[in-house]
């Protein structure tokens, strides 16, 4: 299988693999020998990106996918130079004296690593939180070693931006990369202008909820717990999941394997973030690089067109 190239996280020495996998409601869900083989096939076929997030909400159930993650690593043998890890940290839980250290040394503990090559920074809920205090704690964990390059999940492009002039004129690196919701259903934010303006300037995005939990593959029947609906689409996108899967038979392929394609034809995409419980599934995304080669950026685009579910719903400046 050949082994897939390497894009850069903005202007950071990060350079990661145009497919990762993440471990939301992921590994807690597989046999753990079916999980070490399907982690040693993604790793061969050369993806070297794995989202790891301790996640979790007081007075529901522990869970424990990320434990479960290093376990499998460990088991797999392969080499920690030979992957990158990016954690999760959470806006609410950072503290004013201690910020996001001990998030990240329980997501180390955890997770059986010592340092992160990238941090996604959590929603931002609270207009009250002080952006000068994160970017000045993230400085100081990079200067540290504990962490390579950081970006945010699902932020608007003006508190963004607000992060990259802060990080500028502390003479400090700011966000690298944004994690926004991408897909042929949800297109408004990473395609609308605000964020085209960013991306023109080297930033760079990762592609997430790219299969809408699973619906865009052509099940609408949800069985497990899915991301936030901005929007309130999801009735919609359930609705035109048949075209999609009609249209991916047509052109000889999965629903699944179009719609992670499509998120790979965003030039600042540098990687596309899914989850996966079965090996089949692993080897149908993989195959999406080849896909985008056979048909053609612009082409995919303009086949997928129809299913764009947000278009003038959501906001393009983001939440």
């Amino acid at each position: 299988m050949t082994s897939l190239p390497r894009r850069r996280v903005g202007t950071s020495d990060v350079e990661v693999s145009p497919l990762s996998l993440g471990s939301w409601h992921t590994y807690d869900r597989m046999d753990f020998a079916d999980a070490v083989t399907m982690i040693r096939t993604a790793v061969a076929a050369g993806v070297n990106l794995f989202d790891v997030g301790v996640y979790g909400m007081p007075g529901l159930p522990p869970v424990f996918t990320d434990v479960l993650w290093s376990a499998i690593m460990r088991a797999s043998g392969i080499p920690r130079e030979e992957y990158l890890v990016s954690a999760k940290l959470w806006i609410e839980g950072f503290d004013d004296e201690r910020g996001f250290r001990p998030q990240l040394a329980n997501a180390f503990l955890r997770g059986g690593f010592d340092y992160a090559d990238l941090v996604i920074l959590g929603d931002l809920r609270d207009a009250e939180v002080e952006l000068e205090d994160l970017v000045d704690d993230l400085s100081g964990l990079a200067r540290a070693g504990l962490i390579r390059a950081w970006g945010v999940n699902n932020w608007s492009a003006t508190n963004i931006r607000a992060l990259r002039e802060i990080a500028a004129a502390r003479g400090v690196d700011g966000p690298q990369i944004a994690q926004l919701k991408y897909s042929v259903a949800r297109r408004s934010i990473p395609d609308g202008e605000p964020f085209a303006k960013l991306f023109a300037e080297g930033f760079t995005m990762q592609a997430s909820d790219v299969l809408e939990g699973g619906i865009l593959t052509g099940r609408t029947d949800l069985t497990r717990e899915v991301g936030r609906d901005p929007g309130a689409v999801r009735d919609a996108i359930t609705r035109s999941t048949a075209g999609l899967v009609e249209l991916a038979g047509k052109l000889g392929t999965s629903a699944a394997r179009l719609a992670v394609a499509f998120t790979l034809t965003h030039p600042a995409n540098v990687t596309t973030l899914f989850g996966a419980t079965k090996l089949a599934q692993l080897e149908d995304n993989l195959a999406a690089v080849g896909l985008v080669e056979q048909i053609g950026a612009d082409e995919l685009r303009a086949l997928v067109e129809p299913f764009w579910a947000d278009r003038g719903v959501v906001d393009p400046e983001g939440p």
